[in-house]
């Protein structure tokens, strides 16, 4: 079944998202969180992918209709900032996961969440909030770490070596590991920023991306990044 664009409840209003359904018509559900670039085609191109692979999978807009193209770094940062600075963001969240929790497509009452940059910053906060799996994927590890940390579900975090977010990798390993926080975190030495974005046709698929593991740094750790993301959330959102 193609992806579309739905409206679910949310802060006392409602707000826009794009899901995407197995073709078996049901799954466990995934939310899928934004770049700082907004609600792209890459994005909802994730959330084809995760249906593709049995998930029931929600992306919402949490830029409410705005965006910037890729290489506007200043409108999307400007974007970026006004979304940690609203009160509308946990709302948001908290009404994309009831509404994807009581999907009648949705098999399973756990509820994951992924997110890339901003989204994987977010993603981790959310973790905190109740949900069953996260996927944080080169997101900021915050400075509270040690207190949030506690209330986290599982999580499974992949990050670039090349890339400045994980310098606090270690912080993040040692937090989850003295709270007994199940996890998978990984570094991938010769990675960038971004490396699970699939240039320029789209994001990576799953079991496709074997093909690309000797095809250079990025690809190769992608295909694993990707293959460990999987395994993971079919560990803990499954029945």
């Amino acid at each position: 079944m193609a992806g579309q664009m739905v409206k679910f409840p949310a802060n006392g209003g409602t707000a826009d998202a794009y899901l995407a359904t197995p073709s078996s018509d049901t799954g466990p559900g995934v939310i899928v969180i934004q770049e700082w670039w907004g609600l792209t085609d890459q994005i909802k191109g994730v959330a084809d992918m995760f249906a593709r692979e049995g998930f029931v999978a929600l992306a919402p807009d949490f830029y409410h209709g705005k965006g910037a193209k890729i290489g506007e770094p200043d409108k999307a940062q400007k974007l970026m900032m006004e979304f940690f600075q609203a009160d509308t963001a946990s709302k948001d969240a908290k009404g994309a996961a009831e509404y994807l929790a009581g999907h009648p497509s949705v098999t399973s009452e756990k509820v994951g969440v992924i997110g890339f940059c901003m989204g994987g910053g977010f993603a981790l906060l959310l973790s905190a909030e109740g949900y069953d799996a996260a996927s944080v994927n080169y997101g900021i590890v915050p400075s509270d770490i040690d207190e949030l940390a506690p209330r986290c579900g599982p999580i499974v975090a992949s990050y670039g070596g090349k890339d400045w977010t994980t310098n606090r990798v270690p912080a993040l390993r040692e937090a989850l590991r003295a709270h007994h926080v199940p996890h998978d975190v990984e570094v991938y030495p010769a990675a960038g920023h971004s490396f699970l974005n699939h240039k320029p046709n789209g994001p990576l698929l799953f079991r496709p991306v074997a093909k690309l593991a000797h095809a250079g740094p990025e690809p190769a750790a992608a295909a694993d990044a990707w293959r460990r993301i999987e395994a993971f959330f079919a560990a803990h959102l499954g029945d």
